[in-house]
């Protein structure tokens, strides 16, 4: 009789957000690069699912924020809790990749390591900000943490994590001819475009863009009576439905189109600063969320800025309006002082948006979270019988 062919490996990723969809969609090429026969299945986006990553649930599913809308959530989450721990035994899952996402990715981790199965933690849930026990559970739940900001590392270590600097998947990104166009001109020259874009991007989930949509927007029409040069373009994630953007007025387009086209920008805090400081593109950082959930995030949140670009810098590079403070009038004058290109304001951030690309490590981000995940496969294969200790 013949035998059948062994199935190749089992990896299951976890992306509960765009970002995450996109950074986890370039791990699996590479992983597949490296092993062909490999089978990917996991939760996210639209770029998982092409990168051939066979989906359980999608974005749609998982976006959520605030306290009180995760709540409501709850049973739903755990539900899919349970339909993914099935599924690490029915397809005989050996290495868990979630990416960030820490209140799915967390419970996944510790299910994961309980059943034996490898885990590698890739883009590390942010406990230098808040609530420093998660920090606890990734030393005893994961193999390894793959930090991409270069002050984690030094933080989870104290805890006793095993973490390694992977650099920054943004750098893995082609730069852009608008980007590299801003970089070529010289101080007083302007673009052949005589019209200017300032770019909006109210985060990629609903409650977010709720929340601060409708101030971006009142900024923008502020901008648009003091300047007849400028036009405007809302980042709207592929997940979010476009009548949740009605009512500010401005044509919509993908983030990453956004960027590209962008003179300056308004934005919610997140990864999404790094994107602009690393695309070139000047920034003013506004974020508001519910009553409660800001009272307790203000008690938790024990670091001195919440935009990424200002923590790589150890400088207060870009501007933020938080919660009250964030106001048309407040945000509009201040990206006005970024629309000039001899503007001083804009000048030294474009100095010190270098600063941060240096900081942020190398290209090949992706090919480095493959060799890990492979090495981790390759030892389970070698030594099943000790996953119950991470290496």
């Amino acid at each position: 009789m013949t035998s059948q062919p062994r199935p190749g490996p089992a990896v299951f990723i976890s992306a509960g957000e765009a970002s995450g969809d996109q950074h986890g969609a370039a791990v699996a090429r590479e992983i597949r690069r490296e092993l062909p026969d490999v089978r990917l299945f996991g939760i996210g986006g639209r770029e998982l699912e092409a990168a051939g990553v066979s989906r359980i649930a999608g974005l749609d599913e998982l976006s959520v924020m605030g306290g009180t809308e995760v709540l409501r959530r709850l049973p739903g989450f755990f539900r899919l809790q349970r339909r993914i721990e099935g599924l690490f035994v029915t397809e005989d899952v050996r290495l868990l990749l979630p990416i960030d996402y820490p209140g799915l990715n967390l419970r996944l981790a510790r299910s994961a390591r309980r059943q034996g199965r490898r885990v590698l933690y890739y883009i590390a849930p942010q406990v230098w900000a808040w609530r420093e026990g998660r920090a606890r559970k990734l030393q005893r739940d994961c193999d390894r943490v793959l930090t991409v900001l270069p002050f984690e590392g030094p933080l989870l270590e104290r805890y006793g994590v095993r973490t390694e600097f992977v650099g920054h998947p943004l750098l893995d990104a082609p730069r852009s001819r608008a980007a590299a166009a801003r970089d070529r001109a010289a101080p007083g020259v302007r673009m052949t475009d005589s019209r200017r874009v300032i770019g909006l991007f109210p985060g990629s989930r609903a409650q977010e863009v709720r929340f601060m949509l409708p101030v971006f927007a009142e900024a923008a029409r502020q901008l648009a009576r003091r300047h007849q040069d400028l036009d405007f373009l809302v980042a709207r994630p592929p997940h979010l439905p476009k009548s949740l953007y009605a009512g500010a007025g401005f044509p919509t387009a993908g983030a990453r189109e956004v960027t590209e086209r962008s003179w300056a920008a308004l934005t919610k805090s997140g990864t999404i600063t790094l994107e602009l400081a690393l695309a070139g593109v000047p920034m003013v950082v506004g974020y508001r969320t519910g009553g409660l959930e800001w009272a307790i995030g203000r008690r938790l949140v024990r670091i001195p800025s919440i935009v990424l670009v200002n923590l790589v810098a150890e400088a207060p590079v870009v501007p933020e309006f938080l919660q009250d403070r964030l106001t048309a009038e407040r945000v509009a004058a201040e990206l006005e002082g970024l629309l000039g290109e001899r503007a001083a304001g804009r000048r030294e951030m474009l100095r010190a948006f270098d600063v941060v690309r240096e900081r942020l490590g190398d290209p090949g981000c992706a090919a480095r979270v493959a060799s890990h995940a492979i090495e981790l496969l390759a030892r389970d294969q070698e030594s099943p019988g000790r996953l119950g200790t991470p290496c």
